[in-house]
């Protein structure tokens, strides 16, 4: 399907959004509003009612946001009832956090997905698109990674992503769940946390300081997240996918101790960088490399990245200069 046959096919549906305050759920809401659809969020309650980054997005006014808890079944049914599609991007995603609270990320990423795979079965949703990572890889074992690739738990959060991936395929498989598992290699852009090592070499660069970096060996492979958007609307709108599992990568392997360079290039300043050990995963625990076969997202999906590595940088350092108050680079590094 070509991008305006899935506009089109996304017209006046009634969606959910879990994680919709996120870096990547509010860039797919505002696109999923720009289609015509009725977007209704889930997004984790606060005392202070805070969404994200929907509060600040123009389409504030123009959904349904509710809040509650994926790890409450109770908040899952409310948000999914009378839902035609369910786009799962709800997850504890910070892989340094993993080691510290790994009952957090079973409570979320795997109680929470079970929670919305069951709603999904019970009140006849026709489409969920369940989104995965590349860490479920651990470090490649062949390039460039199909989705045959095994599945190695090499921190707290990858393990609990492949239980949530598992999940989805044993209810696929068990109850023909229509689900859709799209798994996206490295997504990066404006809006991400600097806590990402994009966003963090920028903020740190940005504030004329010396970019500290741990491990700059491993390689990584970058998409811009309007690609990722754009790969999310197709997986819920493409016939006859029900059951797979769809890589979005770039095909491009880019080293962490490169994105100095190329980030300074886009921001038109001298870069110096510092090692920090302090920054270094464990040694087992570190995925050295990825790099994205994506082959069957262009076959099944019709999918394939449109914005380059050096634009979606161009674009970042934009919205990071733009924004300075987002970002407290004392407190980042990675």
């Amino acid at each position: 399907m070509d991008i305006e046959a899935v506009s089109k096919a996304l017209n006046g549906r009634r969606v959910l959004v879990t994680g919709a305050g996120g870096f990547i759920g509010s860039r797919l809401c505002e696109r999923l509003v720009g289609v015509g659809a009725e977007v209704r969020t889930l997004v984790r309650y606060t005392s202070d009612g805070d969404a994200g980054w929907l509060d600040r997005s123009p389409i504030r006014g123009e959904i349904d946001v509710r809040r509650g808890d994926l790890a409450d079944r109770d908040s899952v049914y409310d948000a999914v009832t009378d839902r035609e599609i369910v786009f799962h991007l709800g997850a504890l995603i910070a892989i340094p956090y993993s080691y510290l609270a790994p009952e957090s990320y079973v409570r979320t990423n795997i109680l929470g997905t079970m929670n919305v795979l069951q709603a999904v079965r019970e009140l006849g949703v026709q489409r969920l698109v369940h989104t995965s990572t590349s860490e479920v890889y651990g470090s490649a074992q062949f390039v460039p990674m199909t989705e045959a690739h095994p599945l190695v738990g090499q921190s707290p959060y990858s393990a609990s992503k492949i239980a949530a991936d598992k999940l989805a395929e044993s209810y696929h498989r068990s109850f023909e769940t229509p689900v859709v598992t799209l798994r996206p290699f490295n997504t990066f852009g404006p809006r991400q946390s600097a806590r990402a090592v994009i966003p963090a070499i920028t903020v740190q660069l940005l504030a004329g300081r010396p970019i500290k970096l741990g491990d700059t060996r491993p390689t990584r492979d970058f998409v811009f997240v309007d690609d990722t958007a754009d790969a999310f609307l197709r997986a819920a709108t493409v016939p006859g996918i029900e059951g797979l599992t769809v890589h979005t990568g770039g095909g491009r392997e880019i080293a962490i101790g490169d994105l100095p360079a190329m980030i300074g290039a886009a921001a038109g300043l001298p870069v110096e960088v510092e090692p920090d050990p302090q920054r270094i995963r464990p040694a087992a625990s570190e995925v050295e490399r990825l790099h994205a076969d994506a082959s069957l997202a262009k076959k099944r999906l019709g999918w394939t990245p449109s914005i380059s590595v050096e634009e979606g940088l161009a674009r970042t350092v934009a919205f990071i200069r733009d924004n300075p108050g987002l970002y407290r680079p004392a407190e980042y590094a990675v």
